[in-house]
C-alpha cells in the first residue's frame, strides 16, 4: 500500500520499519473511543446516567465471577497505573449504592451489591439488543475475534515494555 493510501492520525510518527503500526494506533485511538462512547451510552441506557468508562470498566470488574477484589487487583487488571482513578470510580460506584467494600486489616475489598448486579444484568440485557445483532456469531468471525484478542494483549505487552524503556531514558 502507498504512504499517500495509510489511514494514519500522525504521519510524522510513520516508520518504514511498520507502517501498518500507525495504522493499527489510528483503529485503536478510534476503537477506544467508540467503546468508550459506547459503555456510557449503553449504561445510562441500562439505568445509570453520568458514569465515565473507568466507572464501567471497574463496576463490570468488580461484579466479575462475584469474587472480593481489592484496589491493587482491580488496577493490575485493568491495567490503570494511577490507583487514584481507580479509588475516585470506586467511591463514586459505592455512592450509587452499586459496590461495597469491607475493611481487613489495613485492605479494603470490594464487592458489587445487589443493586450492582441488576444494573450489570440491565447492561447485559442492552449488549444484547444492541450491540449482537452486528456479529453474525460464526466460528471464523469468532475465530478472527479471538486472534484480535490475542494481538491486542500482545501489542499492549510491547507498549508497556516501550514505556518502561522511555520512563529511564
Amino acid at each position: 500500500m502507498s504512504e499517500a493510501n495509510r489511514i494514519v492520525s500522525s504521519q510524522h510518527l510513520v516508520s518504514p520499519k511498520s507502517p501498518e503500526l500507525s495504522e493499527f494506533e489510528f483503529g485503536m485511538i478510534i476503537a477506544w473511543h467508540a467503546f468508550a462512547r459506547w459503555m456510557m451510552r449503553c449504561m445510562a441506557a441500562a439505568g445509570v446516567k453520568d458514569m465515565t468508562p473507568i466507572d464501567v470498566l471497574v463496576l463490570h470488574h468488580v461484579a466479575h465471577r462475584d469474587l472480593e477484589k481489592r484496589l491493587a487487583d482491580i488496577c493490575f487488571v485493568l491495567n490503570v497505573e494511577d490507583t487514584h482513578v481507580v479509588s475516585y470510580s470506586l467511591r463514586k460506584l459505592a455512592g450509587l449504592g452499586l459496590v461495597q467494600s469491607a475493611k481487613r486489616g489495613k485492605e479494603a475489598f470490594f464487592s458489587v451489591t445487589a443493586q450492582g448486579r441488576k444494573i450489570c444484568e440491565a447492561y447485559r440485557d442492552v449488549r444484547e439488543a444492541c450491540l449482537m445483532p452486528g456479529f453474525t456469531g460464526s466460528a471464523e468471525d469468532n475465530a478472527r475475534i479471538g486472534e484480535l484478542a490475542q494481538l491486542l494483549r500482545t501489542i499492549s505487552g510491547r507498549y508497556d515494555q516501550a514505556a518502561r524503556a522511555a520512563s529511564t531514558s
